[in-house]
């Protein structure tokens, strides 16, 4: 849910800190000594914060500031930690396919991801274990040599197989 932003008459404080559209500080002032500058200027009076005593305050444009505040959270959401992608491989993958899928790994940690390295194991693959874990390790050590990887979680024997975690170091 979004926090509430206050505007003009909804401002509840006697005194503001006041900004002003240059976005220079005015100081404290009045809140009637606030609306009166904004209807001069044709803007609104926006409460930026109310965790202070007396709250911050911009005189701007309400839609403008609205819109400002919507990129700067779409931008910070864009920055936060990559989305989980898996990487699938096959017990008998040949050495072109392993290629294959190292690039696209490093291309997702490029872009900041996290990968979840899965091999399924069927039938009688699960009794040749050793097998399984080179594959893996080759293609850890290929990714290795192209950017710098860091085990996020271990190699692990789960029911279907053998997963692992990596990220960008």
């Amino acid at each position: 849910m979004a926090k509430q932003i206050y505007t003009n008459k909804q401002i509840r404080a006697t005194e503001v800190r006041l900004i002003d559209e240059t976005g220079t500080q005015a100081g404290v002032v009045p809140l009637a000594e606030a609306l009166a500058r904004a209807e001069a200027a044709g803007l609104d009076l926006i409460q930026v914060t109310e965790k202070v005593d007396p709250p911050v305050t911009r005189i701007a444009d309400y839609g403008k500031y609205l819109y400002s505040q919507g990129k700067k959270e779409r931008e910070a959401k864009k920055h936060t930690g990559g989305d989980l992608k898996e990487i699938r491989l096959s017990f008998n993958i040949s050495d072109h396919d392993l290629e294959t899928r190292v690039k696209q790994a490093e291309k997702f940690l490029k872009r900041g991801d996290n990968i979840r390295i899965n091999l399924r194991l069927r039938g009688r693959q699960k009794a040749l274990l050793d097998h399984a874990r080179e594959k893996i390790l080759k293609f850890t050590e290929q990714l290795t040599i192209l950017i710098p990887i860091r085990t996020e979680r271990d190699m692990k024997l789960e029911p279907r197989g053998l997963t692992m975690v990596i990220t960008k170091k």
